[in-house]
């Protein structure tokens, strides 16, 4: 029962999604080369647009190699539950239609549960990755490694390559000021301004926004 074919589809899953976590994990907890955006602004012509699904399946709240692992993982333990529990009443390889089903909503389950806890598990590396004063990052310049950097009210987050004092390179998520009028893309330059609840506030570097920042900042001192 327990490498029955009937569930070789699941343990192909679990297998991907470990070997993910171990790539996630060599690569510093998400990699340099890991887009948190997901660049699509596509709709369909219901009212239910493709880049809302997108954010129910956690694409843009969590690093997509993070969130990929978790999904594969729990599609291979949940359909592998459901195989093995359904296989003690029915003899699934019999019953092709009922296999398929096992598939998708194990699918479905995976991904609904899967976003929750891509984005604790993410924001347990970012902690790893930071120390207690992470304001010490602000005013450093940094490297933008996703698509590009979110307005902070879109409830979306890009993420930054940044050089430490001690120059230790960090990975970390980053938003641009609602205020802000320049969207940082990928490869460009910004500059750590603020950091509000774990998540770093950045400038495009030798921008307006960044000379208005300065400007205000000198009027306040």
């Amino acid at each position: 029962m327990l490498f029955s074919p009937a569930n070789l589809p699941y343990w192909i899953f679990l297998g991907i999604g470990g070997l993910l976590f171990l790539l996630m994990i060599f690569m510093g907890g998400g990699g340099q080369d890991v887009d948190i955006e997901a660049d699509l602004d596509i709709e369909t012509d219901g009212d239910f647009a493709f880049e809302d699904f997108l954010g129910w399946a956690g694409i843009g709240k969590a690093p997509l190699l993070l969130l990929l692992a978790t999904d594969l993982s729990l599609w291979g333990i949940i359909g592998w539950i459901i195989n093995v529990a359904l296989n003690s009443i029915f003899a699934i390889k019999n019953y092709p239609l009922l296999s398929g089903f096992v598939l998708f909503i194990s699918l479905i389950i995976s991904l609904c549960i899967g976003r929750w806890i891509a984005q604790s598990i993410s924001q347990i590396f970012s902690e790893f990755g930071e120390d207690v004063s992470s304001d010490r990052l602000i005013g450093c310049i940094g490297t933008v490694t996703s698509v590009y950097i979110p307005t902070e009210n879109l409830g979306k987050i890009g993420q930054i390559d940044v050089l430490d004092a001690k120059h230790n390179l960090l990975t970390v998520t980053a938003v641009i000021p609602d205020w802000a009028t320049i969207a940082p893309q990928r490869g460009e330059k910004v500059i750590i301004v603020e950091i509000k609840q774990g998540i770093y506030l950045v400038l495009a570097k030798d921008s307006p926004d960044e000379q208005n920042w300065l400007n205000n900042s000198n009027s306040r001192n």
